[in-house]
């Protein structure tokens, strides 16, 4: 299994609360310190970033955190979703539909928000699983 992320304050990852597990707010933030989904295309620094690419790895760094603790991302009952920019919707919806089925899928909130821990960042996801134990 892959290294996971180290979180960046005094919390965990998880917290299991009799058969919920609830997953603290992921980001595209890789084991190296790294952000996935953004790369430098000059010399002067200019960045590109990509929403499909940290949506991507968000929902990984989510399923790496929940098979530590024993269930998967099939066991999410609900999603909180966080963009910078309402913009990056159709690339977060479409990579998040590779994860997630409509019909029988988790609830969802997805809401703007003005900044992010680091201005790489485009989203970041919190999750609630269930596990009967």
């Amino acid at each position: 299994m892959k290294q996971s992320v180290t979180p960046r304050g005094a919390y965990p990852h998880t917290k299991r609360v009799g058969d919920f597990i609830f997953v603290s707010g992921t980001s595209a933030r890789q084991p190296d310190n790294s952000i996935a989904g953004v790369q430098v295309i000059d010399e002067m620094g200019t960045k590109k970033f990509d929403i499909e690419a940290q949506t991507r790895a968000v929902l990984e760094n989510i399923n790496k955190n929940l098979t530590q603790v024993g269930v998967s991302i099939t066991d999410v009952v609900d999603v909180t979703t966080f963009l910078v920019s309402m913009n990056d919707f159709a690339g977060y919806n479409k990579v998040y539909a590779e994860f997630f089925k409509k019909e029988n899928g988790p609830t969802r909130t997805t809401v703007a928000v003005h900044q992010l821990p680091h201005p790489d960042l485009l989203i970041e996801i919190k999750v609630v699983a269930y596990k009967k134990v």
